[in-house]
């Protein structure tokens, strides 16, 4: 009988690691540096270590472990080949089978943001929800689609791109993709800003966002100013919910999810995102897909590990 399942969400900064039962409880967690030097060729031997040391502290063998799971910031094929990751110095990585050979024990990969809508679609926001998509709303933004209680990856890992849907013609900036007018350049934590400062120098109209150094203004600000009734901010906020909340009516009408769940560090301004959200959505969505509801993430940074242990857990089902 097997002991425990691995869950491994892969960061920029660090590698969040958790050990989880066979019934999915969460019975450690713990992070390990991530290692980019050297096109971050040591990140896949550094969890490998950190797995053996847990497994020796447990008196396990790789034996016990039903698998590991593990969430990276890149497209992912449905082999587990990872097609790049810029921020990892990763090009293309056959990771399943390289962890494998290092750790010993099976090995399943996802995106992390779609790992991380699995995560919160099976312990978390979405708990019991079998048709879900998760929106991650941080410097980028990413997202998940769960739907039938399984993950969509698409053909080459791409699916859920969510923040790569074009939503304005007139952009005249590029995405960090290379394309013009993507939803992450709106409601992304820096699109809220961006657009801001757009604002703050095309009109004279007082804003107590003035007060603060350009340099400075965070998104949080953003949202603060809007919430005390800036008009300025107020606008930012409207226009960028705008473009999210239409993005979202369109995704509706191709999955049609009972729930939309909203996370990363944007979802932080709580109802005033819903708020400005959902008339949009309810507005432009087909009607069969009015009622899904929207709720906040509420697992925060454990999504991704609960997300990649269920990557084991379900295929072991």
């Amino acid at each position: 009988m097997k002991k425990g399942v691995f869950g491994v969400d892969v960061g920029g900064t660090t590698v969040k690691m958790g050990l989880f039962s066979e019934a999915g409880v969460l019975m450690e967690k713990w992070e390990i540096p991530t290692d980019t030097g050297d096109h971050g060729s040591r990140i896949l031997p550094d969890i490998a270590d950190s797995i053996r040391s847990k497994c020796t502290d447990r008196g396990w063998s790789a034996e016990d472990v039903l698998g590991i799971g593990i969430g990276v910031p890149g497209p992912v094929t449905k082999e587990g080949t990872v097609l790049k990751c810029v921020n990892l110095g990763w090009d293309v990585l056959p990771v399943s089978s390289e962890l494998e050979a290092l750790s010993g024990i099976p090995v399943f990969v996802g995106n992390d943001a779609t790992v991380a809508a699995l995560g919160e679609a099976i312990a978390g926001g979405g708990a019991g929800c079998q048709n879900s998509v998760m929106v991650t709303l941080g410097t980028g933004v990413g997202g998940g689609i769960v739907v039938d209680g399984s993950v969509v990856y698409g053909t080459t890992g791409a699916g859920g791109e969510i923040g790569h849907i074009h939503v304005c013609d007139d952009e005249d900036s590029p995405c960090g993709c290379g394309n013009f007018g993507c939803l992450e350049q709106y409601a992304s934590a820096t699109g809220f800003v961006r657009i801001a400062k757009k604002m703050l120098w095309a009109e004279d109209t007082p804003s107590a966002l003035r007060e603060i150094p350009a340099d400075q203004l965070t998104c949080k600000d953003v949202f603060d100013c809007a919430r005390n009734g800036d008009a300025l901010a107020d606008r930012a906020v409207t226009l960028c919910c705008d473009y999210l909340g239409r993005a979202l009516a369109s995704i509706a009408c191709v999955v049609n999810p009972e729930l939309f769940i909203l996370g990363g560090g944007v979802s932080k301004a709580g109802t005033i995102l819903l708020d400005k959200i959902v008339p949009v959505y309810q507005k432009y969505t087909f009607h069969a897909c009015r009622q899904a509801r929207f709720v906040l993430a509420s697992l925060g940074n454990d999504a991704g590990i609960y997300g990649a242990a269920h990557l084991v857990l379900s295929a072991a089902r």
